[in-house]
């Protein structure tokens, strides 16, 4: 309506001029120098980086008297580099400088004339220079000798490619909090020489910035729209002078009169108004009578002297009565309403997901209608809490709405051991230990509680669970499996129940065979093992790496993650997120899988030749979403070519949308796309973390116990030591906070040590148990890993082993020399521990999250040792890999291995207490397991004394349950754990007490108590 009355609009703004403030000219600022050179040694917060060690530079500072104006004393930076993928050097600062003052940023550099371009950058506010947004610009190395780069600020743009997690998403160089700057070298080998960086010129005046509440506005028909607009100025100082900010509806897709009633006017806000100040206009929307898809009503604010928002507000008026937004209607019936509404770019953008650190502004999820958003590992809002994490996705999600189908986003987040990226959240062991429970119903309840904490902050996807079985202790992402025996993996499937009935959609990964992949076959980097090939038959995938996914798919789960690794049949390794037989064929077609499958980040790259073709070979093969997850714009604009040359078929896109659109309507998304606030008090809570104790407690896995030292007295004096007693970070491993974790309290919870003085009557400690050993009763030495994710973690790679660190050993020598001790390893994978001859007790700890108490628990006998090893526990470093099956199998405890410290009678006689209310064979088991229980048949300390006589009933026993329907998997444990003692206890036939815990998670029950019998004589 307004481009009929451009006239008014001139005279409004003509009328208002006399009263806009003009921010007075600044002052002119002195060069301001950040980092000289002019020491010994390179520069405190002066660091090199690298995608690996070959890539990371080397730092030098020599003499540099050569540069144009410098003195004869002059010191500079070298940086002598040979870059695979990226490296370069940063300068951090210890705190936040203004930079708001000057004009630019300069450096001077000692170039070779090479050509290449050179990228730099600076980082702008967040809570550190690992989580401020980063602006960038760059320079071409094309002068041999010295020069001086001088870049105004005006000139650096946002980092597209890459921000990092916690960052700043606002898109606006703010400059007044600013941690300092990178350079990143090129790709390429060679030597750079880099001096006096320094802040130049005097900044222009700075506009007062006119800001909205939101950006967008969605309302119903007849409904209206309060426009908050909040004028801030530059310093935080009130206006100087009175200041006018024009205000009207532009042209959108709505119409004016028939949809809405156009609005103009003025707000005024007097000099001397306090900067944050707020003053109001409603937009009002007519009912016209149709059903149609959402329509956009543009605000359009101006004013002299004023900056206009970084993303233009803008109202939109709801899509309504049409079938797709009828909840009523079956889902099928709604996703096919709204696939056929959709034009090609709509669906491009429901099968993109970008990380939000990509979005170069957040209306760009309008702009290139994306269906999804992720958080990569760390990852996260500015804030890191849950209301931070729930305020970010909202957020994003109103984004959502400017769409003309407002197709809610699904926002995915790797929650693979709790919520762990949000600061505070209940972080549980993580799968290595749930495995070690040998209890699916708790690692069900650990899936609804990470369920519940994720879409409390807006989640409603999460990447989890990892089901890959890992046959190498030596992979970097051994802890992330459930363990070696695909029968296990395959029962602790539950947790996609514990998830997805809790509102939250799973992920099964990696898929198919990563956790089979041979040592040294990796290509990425300086990894040895992570992303390498699975050499393999088609018959060995389906029984080894197939059958958890299987279970997955059963159960329903929604969506499913190929591995970065290849598989090789015999006939030369094909990358998995090209692998359409496995994709296609047998996941969508033989097993039937439903839901869609997401690629993992970045994966489709590394498929040989250009990238259009990685986007055809990709989604051609069954990906039906992929994580791009930065250049967004170049996927788009690449899959809408490959549609319409022909190459990639319509049929296959309707196909991956209706499956992505499937379980986006189940979610309920469509209905609640915002956080339920309701439970962000949840995150962390105390009945949250009573859980995460429990899991941590029965994770614990008994390895040795000498003159039955565990557990502890609690009068005991205990002198405790070790690199990980006192470490939340260390114990809770990587993927906490950020993607590699790291060491330190990086969030709240208990340590072991905190955990071990709630409980004992005396403690000392003494990390490097330098302290006097007199005196103590007992020693308990916390060793193990410190935090990696990936292929960081892989054995060979940056000097990575399967051994205890020097310092760790030298702890175990002096406790365990000085008196009697326990050994707790806190590690993701069994480690190589040694003579153990001078230890009476080791526990293999895993990484039991922020629940200390739970490692405490058992040690002290609150309760019962009951774990078991998910993995081989090997002799040497040489034996691996070694796995339960194999023919040659020698190991210090084998898989299934586990002491207890409760009484087998009594744990018989409750399972046979609670089979006698079940069904007909399971009240013929407990009346078979009755006899046995006589007190002739055990020792006076619960053990089994004729072994004969309780054996027969248990066999008898096992042989009726695997014909019930109401026992249980901890039932049927339970009964076949009275064998797994005696046969403990002869400490014979590893390979066969191996064999009868596979035996028993296949269900089997009859089998494994046979082989445990068998191994006992």
């Amino acid at each position: 309506m307004f481009r009929s009355r451009p006239s008014l609009w001139a005279a409004a703004l003509a009328l208002i001029a006399p009263l806009i403030a003009v921010p007075p000219a600044q002052a002119a600022a002195d060069p301001l120098t950040i980092t000289d050179f002019e020491s010994d040694g390179v520069p405190a917060g002066v660091y090199a980086w690298g995608n690996d060690a070959p890539s990371t530079p080397a730092l030098t500072v020599e003499q540099g008297p050569d540069r144009p104006g410098a003195t004869a004393t002059n010191r500079v930076l070298r940086s002598v580099y040979a870059i695979s993928q990226w490296g370069g050097w940063s300068h951090d600062l210890a705190a936040t400088q203004d930079w708001s003052p000057y004009e630019g940023f300069s450096f001077w550099v000692d170039g070779a004339g090479s050509g290449q371009k050179i990228f730099f950058e600076i980082k702008d506010g967040g809570g550190g220079a690992g989580a401020a947004e980063l602006f960038e610009s760059s320079f071409t190395d094309d002068t041999a000798g010295w020069r001086q780069v001088r870049v105004p600020f005006s000139s650096f743009t946002r980092r597209a490619d890459y921000q990092p997690g916690g960052a700043p998403t606002d898109g606006e160089l703010d400059l007044v909090a600013m941690w300092g700057y990178s350079m990143r070298l090129p790709t390429a080998s060679g030597t750079l020489l880099w001096d006096q960086v320094e802040l130049y010129g005097t900044a222009p005046p700075r506009p007062v910035r006119l800001s909205t509440d939101r950006p967008v506005y969605p309302v119903n028909e007849k409904g209206e729209a309060k426009v908050a607009v909040t004028v801030t100025t530059a310093t935080g100082t009130p206006l100087a002078s009175d200041l006018a900010v024009a205000y009207r509806t532009g042209t959108g897709t709505a119409t004016a009169g028939a949809d809405y009633t156009p609005v103009e006017g003025t707000l005024t806000f007097p000099a001397g108004t306090a900067s944050g100040s707020t003053r109001t206009f409603t937009v009002r929307a007519r009912q016209d009578g149709v059903n149609e898809v959402a329509e956009t009503i543009p605000i359009e604010l101006s004013g002299t002297g004023t900056r206009p928002p970084a993303e233009a507000p803008i109202v939109v008026i709801n899509a309504h009565g049409l079938p797709y937004l009828n909840a009523a209607e079956p889902i099928k019936e709604r996703v096919a309403d709204l696939l056929s509404r959709m034009t090609l770019e709509e669906k491009v953008g429901q099968m993109t997901q970008a990380e939000r650190g990509a979005l170069a502004k957040q209306s760009d999820i309008a702009t290139y209608l994306l269906g999804s958003l992720l958080s990569g590992g760390g990852s996260s809002p500015a804030q890191n809490t849950p209301r931070g994490w729930a305020d970010m996705i909202d957020a994003f999600q109103l984004q959502a709405q400017r769409t003309r189908l407002q197709v809610p986003l699904i926002y995915g987040v790797d929650a693979v051991h709790g919520h762990n990226n949000v600061a505070g959240a209940t972080i549980f062991p993580h799968n290595v230990g749930l495995g070690a429970t040998r209890d699916p119903a708790l690692v069900e309840q650990t899936g609804k509680i990470t369920a519940r904490e994720v879409r409390a902050t807006g989640v409603p996807w999460d990447f989890a669970p990892c089901l890959c079985v890992s046959r190498d202790d030596r992979w970097g992402r051994a802890y992330e499996s459930f363990g070696e025996d695909p029968a296990l993996v395959t029962r602790m499937a539950t947790i996609v129940d514990g998830l997805q009935d809790n509102g939250v959609l799973a992920t099964a990964k990696h898929y198919a065979g990563d956790g089979g992949t041979a040592y040294g076959s990796s290509t990425t980097g300086d990894y040895t093992i992570d992303q390498g090939v699975t050499k393999v038959g088609r018959k060995e995938l389906e029984a080894v790496h197939l059958a958890p996914f299987r279970e997955a798919v059963r159960r329903g789960v929604g969506s499913v993650m190929p591995s970065f690794s290849s598989v090789d049949f015999g006939d030369g390794p094909l990358k998995m997120h090209t692998h359409k037989e496995l994709i296609t064929d047998v996941l969508k077609g033989r097993l039937g899988f439903k839901g869609f499958v997401i690629s993992d980040w970045q994966a489709i790259d590394q498929i040989p030749g250009d990238y259009p073709s990685d986007v055809r070979t990709s989604i051609n093969a069954g990906l039906d979403m992929i994580m791009v997850p930065y250049a967004y714009p170049a996927f788009t604009d690449a899959l809408k070519a490959e549609v319409e040359a022909g190459r990639v078929p319509v049929s296959r896109m309707d196909d991956a949308v209706a499956r992505i659109l499937t379980q986006k309507f189940r979610l309920g998304l469509f209905e609640r796309p915002y956080a339920d606030r309701s439970r962000i008090g949840d995150v962390g809570s105390a009945a949250h973390r009573t859980v995460a104790r429990t899991a941590a407690a029965k994770s614990q896995v008994l390895l040795k116990n000498a003159g039955g030292l565990l557990p502890l007295r609690r009068d005991a004096k205990v002198y405790v030591a070790g690199s990980n007693a006192d470490d939340i970070g260390n114990q809770t491993g990587g993927w906490t906070i950020s993607w590699q974790g790291s060491s330190g309290p990086i969030t709240p919870g208990t340590t072991i040590l905190a955990a071990i003085r709630s409980r004992a009557a005396s403690v000392t400690y003494s990390r490097d148990a330098s302290a006097a050993p007199a005196g103590h009763d007992v020693g308990v030495v916390v060793v193990g890993e410190t935090p990696y994710a990936e292929g960081q973690g892989d054995v060979g790679r940056a000097g990575r082993t399967l051994s205890l660190s020097a310092a760790d050993r030298a702890a175990v020598e002096r406790v365990c020399g000085a008196m009697k001790c326990v050994v707790l390893v806190v590690s993701g994978r069994p480690m190589e521990l040694g003579d153990l001859s001078g230890v009476e007790a080791v526990v293999a700890a895993w990484l039991p999250g922020t629940e200390g108490d739970g490692v405490a628990d058992p040690l002290f006998g609150a309760v019962p040792y009951t774990g078991r090893l998910p993995y081989t526990w090997f002799r040497s470093a040489a034996q691996v890999p070694i796995n339960v099956g194999d023919a040659a199998y020698d190991p210090l405890f084998p898989y299934g291995w586990g002491l207890r410290t409760d009484r087998g009678r009594d744990r018989l006689k409750a399972a046979r207490d609670k089979l006698s209310g079940g069904d007909g064979p399971s009240r013929a088991a407990a009346a078979t397991l009755t006899p046995a229980l006589a007190g002739r048949n055990w020792n006076a300390d619960g053990s089994v004394r004729d072994t004969r006589a309780v054996l027969g009933a248990l066999g008898a026993a096992a042989s009726l349950l695997e014909r019930s329907d109401s026992d249980s998997f901890t039932l049927d444990d339970a009964v076949v754990s009275v064998a797994r003692d005696v046969a403990q206890s002869a400490g014979k036939r590893p390979d066969l007490q191996a064999t009868a815990d596979h035996e028993l998670a296949a269900g089997n029950l009859r089998k494994a108590v046979d082989l445990l019998a068998q191994a006992a004589r």
